[in-house]
């Protein structure tokens, strides 16, 4: 299925892109950032000397064809030159995330052998510098901030302005080797490595060549008709494929401005100010912004209250319909406009969605309740599917033939297959070269025609052909009773309910459900100070008893919602309890995509797990948690287990006959 190794248009790698964008529309905007409340701005011409700049100073330090270079950085424009100046120089860029604890920044760097870091402060140096005993490859250091650095050894630590300046200077004596090494890159190059969320053990290197890049961007660029008009807000992990594909991969082919938020507190604004005009969100950051418009709609006025509620039930009806172009009575219309100004339109105004042509949401299933507001309003929101493993895209919906239970069809270029166990194969121009140093993994993941298995469960639908996703295959089982077990799918619709953070459902080979859940503190905690209740901490909020009294009528409305589905009544919660502590990634129980560890968590919290099919009506229990500074710590609770209502499954069969 692979094209030719010239690729398209001639165009075989990430700095072709550049150069090909630097001539054509040069004095266009590539790149945006803000810093101390000013909007700074580059241009794809200046884009291409500042990468220039950066590439020769990387010849200069040593930097050989086929290192790797590690990345480490919030989202800058200096991280993405960084990214594309490692490419120039036949290297390979590593993104890393961030806020990685110690020991997972020493694995990657490690497995990778990586022999250059490009970091953002002095955090990031201290924990390379910290960790460097245990990278035996690992020469050079270079980073962006120089705050609190002077002081320091600097004979492998460069400043990148530094560097820049020093490669402008050698620029007569290193232009010939850049241009021999940029000319050598082909399609079937190493464009970039990026490591697995590592749900289930270690992360893996998925290796993705330029045929993979390119290839991906342009389809999935041409399906939904972006072009170099598009303003993007990149915000989402740098070390993440799809932050990678929107920012590098889509941004460079189509030729589209990236902008970069000041910090993740002023986000919102940021949003705000750039509206974008493409945008991508996981569910939780659809789910977080339904929070606190629902938080915002408590705190209003009756007559405010009155026109939300009125109007958004008007939208829920129509909207979808409206967006989709299908028919809707002249009335409706009229009313769901009269909407748009008194609601619809401040509110996109206000998340920043006011200007969104096209958006996406994938990571995991959102909730169908989530997805519909959003559509409701008249954002044209829609799922995809994807892997790392993929370049990103598996699936994407079709304007008009959007629906919230579906990832919709084969993306161009893409392959299904369902297996008769019900996984979901996928092969095309995006798959992966192999897992790095993984040769065994590659093989049970790939085979020899191309065919990937993607480990989640799921079957096309025959009214639509759509893809429908289960739940990961693994996590997919049965109850005592031999009935379907799916907890993600309950989990996303606990989800909805602002209160909920995170849910995570039990009952494989058991007779009953039961759930740990997580109270949105921000939510919540809104709610406690309108209502006098105080509080020191997030476990003595979660253990109060009106607390409890409003997640157990969640649990229950949710029982009812799955009583409804013959397939699903079966995952009802019986019994659940609300834990002490939020589920953290620098704990183990979270990805650092905020994936939940399920099996991680089941270990962890195994006397909980057991109280919850025991019968207590209380467990006490200590926690071992990991401060921000690194220190560990525990936390001791007596949590009570609530029972919740459930509709009867015998009676809910007799009904449907």
């Amino acid at each position: 299925m692979a094209q030719s190794s010239r690729g398209a248009d001639g165009l075989v790698s990430i700095p072709a892109l550049l150069q090909r964008n630097a001539a054509q529309f040069g004095t266009k905007p590539a790149y945006r950032e803000k810093e101390y409340g000013i909007w700074q701005s580059w241009t794809w011409a200046e884009a291409e000397q500042e990468i220039e700049a950066l590439a020769l100073g990387l010849l200069k330090l040593g930097v050989d064809k086929g290192d790797f270079i590690a990345i480490i950085g919030r989202n800058r424009p200096y991280f993405y030159w960084s990214m594309v100046a490692a490419q120039s120089v036949g290297a390979i860029p590593v993104p890393v995330y961030q806020d990685s604890a110690s020991d997972e920044m020493a694995y990657v760097l490690d497995h990778c052998g990586a022999r250059f870091a490009i970091v953002q402060d002095q955090e990031q140096v201290d924990k390379i510098i910290d960790i460097q005993d245990q990278l035996h490859q690992f020469e050079h250091m270079i980073y962006v901030d120089p705050r609190g650095l002077r002081k320091y050894d600097h004979g492998k630590l460069h400043q990148f302005s530094d560097v820049q300046a020093q490669g402008r200077e050698a620029k007569d004596t290193l232009m010939a080797e850049l241009k021999a090494r940029r000319e050598a890159l082909d399609y079937d190059s190493t464009c970039v490595m990026l490591y697995t969320s590592g749900t289930t053990g270690k992360p893996k290197g998925v290796v993705l060549s330029n045929r993979n890049i390119i290839e991906a961007s342009k389809s999935s660029s041409e399906f939904d008709h972006l072009t170099r008009n598009e303003e993007v807000l990149a915000y989402l992990p740098m070390a993440w494929v799809g932050d990678f594909i929107f920012s590098i991969g889509q941004a460079y082919w189509c030729g589209f401005c990236v902008n970069c938020p000041e910090s993740p507190d002023t986000m919102q604004v940021d949003l705000r100010e750039i509206g974008p005009t493409y945008y991508f969100a996981p569910p939780r950051v659809f789910e977080g912004q339904l929070t606190n418009v629902m938080i915002r709609m408590e705190d209003a006025s009756r007559m405010k209250q009155w026109l939300f509620h009125t109007f958004m039930a008007h939208a829920r009806k129509v909207g979808p319909a409206i967006l989709d172009g299908k028919s809707v009575s002249g009335w409706d219309r009229l009313k769901y406009r009269l909407g748009g100004l008194l609601v619809y339109g401040p509110l996109k105004d206000t998340l920043g969605f006011g200007r969104v042509r096209v958006g996406y949401t994938a990571g995991e299933a959102i909730g169908p309740e989530i997805f519909d507001f959003y559509r409701s309003l008249g954002i044209n929101l829609k799922q995809l599917y994807g892997q790392t493993e993929a370049s990103v895209f598996i699936t994407l919906q079709p304007d008009g033939e959007v629906y919230s239970d579906t990832v919709g069809v084969a993306a161009p270029g893409v392959e299904l297959r369902i297996a008769e166990s019900g996984e979901v194969f996928y092969r095309g121009d995006g798959v992966f070269e192999e897992y790095y140093k993984n040769a065994e993994s590659t093989a049970s993941t790939k085979d020899a025609e191309g065919w990937v298995a993607t480990g989640d469960a799921g079957f096309i639908d025959e009214a639509t052909g759509h893809l429908k996703i289960i739940d990961r295959a693994k996590d997919v089982g049965k109850m005592a009773d031999g009935s379907l077990f799916a907890p993600k799918y309950v989990e996303n619709k606990l989800k909805f309910y602002p209160n909920i953070l995170e849910a995570v459902v039990f009952g494989n080979q058991r007779d009953e459900c039961t759930a740990f859940i997580n109270i949105d503190l921000n939510a919540v905690g809104n709610w406690a100070e309108r209502n006098n209740i105080g509080y020191a901490s997030y476990q003595e909020l979660a253990g109060h008893p009106r607390v409890l009294e409003t997640v157990k009528e969640h649990v229950e409305e949710v029982n009812r919602s799955l009583a409804e589905d013959p397939m699903l009544a079966h995952c009802q919660v019986h019994r659940f309890l609300v834990l002490h502590k939020e589920l953290d990634a620098d704990d183990g129980e979270m990805t650092r995509t905020r994936k939940v560890r399920r099996g991680v968590i089941s270990e962890k919290f195994e006397e909980l797990l057991v109280a919850l099919y025991d019968g207590s009506e209380e467990k006490f229990t200590t926690t071992e948690v990991t401060y921000e500074d690194g220190r560990k710590g525990s936390i001791s609770a007596t949590l009570k287990i609530v029972e919740a209502k459930v509709v009867p499954v015998e009676t809910q069969k007799v009904a449907a006959e």
